[in-house]
């Protein structure tokens, strides 16, 4: 009897759990259909069909394991109004993409949805103000594009509030007033160029350059070339129409004061406790570093200005103006006519994902129409060398041919800008598969597949010493998130031999070789900063901890060099080995090998330091 009543227990909660999970997807079908119902969307959403399941075959519907993830509705020619309320309903919705519509009217009310990573309107026709506090309940938000729009009034003070926001572009609108004061440190992509700013520039924003900036009349101070005219006055508080500033109104003066005071001291506390709380976070914030080079790669047009849409369109685009006509736009030069069967046409009209934004620019994977998919680099600091010294060193880099070197393309050249294209792969980044969420292509990773991998970037680095053998730094810029991964994990060196590109003050804050000690301290660089960067790669490799040595500040991240080196010194060099390979049978001699060899390649002194050809003669020495 009581076997029996087990049974129908048991079933009863078979059948609860059965019905659950239909319930959930019938709601998240049922919530995307409501949104349909809200747009115009002229048969562009015709595969939202009831009764389908939403990850297989909607499409604009980004899932991830069965979860909706991301919403990428880009060049659909939809209009109308944007239900938000129904998305609130997507659990997991982090990515929302409305690029290149006919969206009007005020921003939705994406503010319901907190839990958003990236948020892109690009190329729509939003108009208004945006609230104040419109931001301050969405945290999480890594990515806001807001570029060309019709966006009016001042930047929402709340943006500068996002503890995570890595990219803003609000260029392109009609924004006035003062720029607020970021003082995030993650910003690394910034855009306020083709608005109506005016006012002093916050010093905390100079480092993004003036290109960030231009086309604001008001703006003044560095990095622009117009001088503040008064920058020691303070700003005036704003007086009540009718008041005037008279023995009459001193009280009411003081009683403004005591207010600023009060709202000023809340505003400290305030800012203490987000300090505090942002600092618990911040290792669990680097545990997902490199989520979106894949899981929130969304097309998006690269517009600079409003003066450019009736050119482009409004298509998904890599142009930095919509046009392609003009002397400046000069043209494609292919490095390889095997490899590149496009042009510059082809290359403008498409499809553009934004893949990230690192010190050199930003990455964009383009689609041609022919289904062909490569990378597209937008370098803005490249203006070391005239145009004829530029195409030598591109045509220098086009003829290399390694298997562990991603030999460029084709390139573009303009004196703003220069366009570098090369070869799409699919598995991306070193960076990407040893600290991103993707645990199938992690749980790869095992000890021969590293040792695999630092043999090759070992191998792509000797090619590259003999080969420009005359430079301070023959790569100059290795990093987990520059070594590429084919589909067999054999690592691909890319953003190499740039160096003799790139201006002294852009090279300092855009390479990492000038992270190593001797360069902090006095700028000078060598080959023994190569040495150094290969270093931290191979302890990332071996700890599998995030470097710290990565970030602009340091905060945050594991300092591996630290770490290893007290560990070694300690005699306790198994503890910091990464748990997933330090099972992997009896291979611990072998890394315990190389983590001396890296360990070695970071030392502080560069003379105690290994010269590169002795760290690549000693990785490739380590058995297998």
């Amino acid at each position: 009897m009581a076997a029996a009543v087990r049974r129908r227990i048991l079933l009863s909660c078979l059948l609860v759990l059965a019905m659950a999970y239909p319930s959930d997807c019938v709601a998240e079908d049922e919530a995307l259909l409501e949104l349909k119902r809200s747009i115009t969307d002229n048969g562009a959403l015709d595969s939202w069909v009831s009764g389908t399941p939403p990850c297989k075959g909607w499409v604009g519907v980004i899932c991830f394991n069965g979860i909706i993830t991301g919403l990428h509705l880009s060049d659909r020619g939809l209009t109308g109004k944007v239900d938000v309320r129904s998305l609130e309903l997507i659990r997991g919705l982090r990515t929302i993409s409305l690029v290149n519509n006919s969206f009007s009217g005020p921003i939705p009310e994406f503010s319901r949805l907190g839990a958003l990573k990236s948020l892109l309107l690009v190329g729509n026709e939003f108009s208004g103000e945006i609230p104040r506090d419109f931001f301050s309940n969405m945290s999480s938000l890594k990515k806001v594009w807001l570029s060309t729009n019709n966006f009016s009034g001042a930047i929402p003070q709340s943006l500068t509030h996002l503890p995570n926001l890595m990219e803003l572009h609000l260029e392109g609108n009609l924004f006035s007033g003062n720029i607020p004061d970021f003082k995030n440190e993650k910003l690394t992509s910034l855009d306020l160029s083709h608005n109506m700013l005016e006012g002093p520039i916050p010093a905390s924003l100079v480092k993004f350059g003036a290109s960030a900036f231009r086309d604001n009349e008001g703006l003044c101070g560095e990095p622009l070339d117009k001088i503040c005219s008064d920058p020691q006055k303070p700003t005036a508080m704003a007086v009540p129409l009718g008041s005037e500033q008279s023995p009459t109104t001193e009280k009411g003066s003081i009683d403004s004061w005591v207010i600023f005071g009060t709202v000023g001291a809340l505003l400290v506390v305030g800012m203490l406790f987000s300090y505090m709380y942002s600092t618990r976070r911040r290792d669990n914030d680097f545990s997902v570093l490199g989520k979106e080079v894949v899981h929130e790669a969304v097309e998006v047009h690269v517009s600079s200005s409003k003066r450019s849409r009736a050119a482009s369109s409004k298509k998904g685009s890599i142009s930095k103006r919509g046009s392609q006509k003009g002397k400046d736009m000069g043209d494609l030069v292919v490095l390889d006519e095997d490899k590149s069967p496009f042009g510059l046409s082809d290359l403008m009209k498409a499809a553009a994902e934004v893949l990230g934004n690192g010190g050199l620019g930003s990455a964009y994977k383009a689609v041609m129409s022919n289904g062909l998919s490569v990378v597209v680099k937008r370098m803005r600091e490249m203006n070391r060398l005239g145009k004829e010294g530029f195409d030598a060193e591109m045509r220098r880099l086009g003829r290399i041919r390694h298997e562990n070197i991603l030999t460029p393309l084709a390139y573009h050249y303009r004196k703003e800008e220069k366009l570098l294209v090369s070869e799409y792969v699919p598995k991306g980044s070193l960076l990407y598969i040893l600290h991103g969420d993707r645990g199938i292509c992690h749980a790869e990773l095992n000890w021969p597949t590293r040792l695999k991998i630092l043999r090759g970037i070992a191998c792509g680095l000797g090619f590259l010493q003999s080969e420009f053998a005359s430079y301070d730094l023959p790569h100059g810029n290795l990093k987990s998130s520059n070594v590429l991964l084919g589909e067999d994990y054999e690592p691909l060196l890319s953003d190499y031999a740039f160096h003799p590109l790139i201006n002294s003050p852009q090279a300092a804050q855009a390479m990492f070789a000038y992270k190593a000690p001797e360069s902090l301290q006095n700028q000078q660089v060598s080959q023994k900063c190569d040495v150094y960067c290969l270093g931290i790669v191979i302890l990332e490799i071996l700890t599998g901890k995030f470097p710290s040595q990565y970030l602009s500040n340091g905060k945050g991240g594991t300092d591996v060099v630290q770490w290893v080196h007290s560990a070694i010194s300690q005699k306790r060099e198994e503890e910091v080995i990464d748990p997933e390979i330090l099972s992997s049978g009896n291979a611990t001699p072998q890394m315990l090998q190389l983590l001396h060899i890296g360990a070695s390649c970071t030392e502080s002194n560069p003379e105690y330091r290994l010269d590169l050809r002795e760290a690549i003669r000693n990785i490739e020495e380590v058995k297998g």
